[in-house]
C-alpha cells in the first residue's frame, strides 16, 4: 500500500510540476508588467530545482531510499551494492542547494533593476515605455 501511495505522490509532483511550468512560461512571455514577469520567473526556477530533486529520488521495490550515509564500513562487496541500490544520490541534491544560493542573489540583482526602472518611467509595463518616452521627447 505504502509503494502505491509514494507512486501516486510522485505522479501528482510531475503533473504539478509541468502545470507550473506552464504557468510561469505563459507569464513570462505574456505579461507586459515587470514584477509580474519576475514572479514568473521565480516560479519557474522554483520548478526547475523541484525536477532537479526529482532526478535524483529513487523508488526501490519494498524498501524506502535512504539518505547517501554510510554507518559503518562495508565488509563485503554484496552490502556495498545494496547500499548502492537504495542510497539517493546526493548530487541532485548539492546542485539545487547552490542554485538556490545563486538563484537569490540573481534575483535581487533584478528586483533592483525593476526599481530602478520603475524610478525612471514610473511605470513596469514595457509597453507604456513607448508613450512616456514620446512624451519626454515632445516636452523637451
Amino acid at each position: 500500500m505504502s509503494e502505491f501511495v509514494v507512486q501516486l505522490a510522485f505522479r501528482a509532483s510531475m503533473i504539478a510540476f509541468a502545470v507550473n511550468i506552464a504557468i510561469a512560461l505563459y507569464g513570462v512571455f505574456s505579461r507586459p508588467s515587470l514584477v509580474k514577469k519576475f514572479m514568473c520567473l521565480l516560479l519557474f526556477t522554483d520548478s526547475m530545482n523541484l525536477f532537479a530533486v526529482f532526478i535524483g529520488f529513487r523508488l526501490v521495490r519494498g524498501v524506502y531510499p535512504s539518505p547517501p550515509i554510510l554507518s559503518e564500513e562495508p565488509r563485503t562487496l554484496e552490502e556495498l551494492e545494496v547500499f548502492t541500490s537504495i542510497a539517493v544520490d546526493p548530487l541532485p541534491q548539492a546542485l539545487v542547494l547552490t542554485a538556490v544560493v545563486i538563484g537569490l542573489a540573481t534575483s535581487m540583482f533584478i528586483l533592483s533593476l525593476i526599481l530602478a526602472y520603475y524610478e525612471h518611467y514610473k511605470t513596469t509595463n514595457i509597453h507604456a515605455v513607448k508613450e512616456v518616452e514620446e512624451f519626454e521627447e515632445t516636452t523637451k
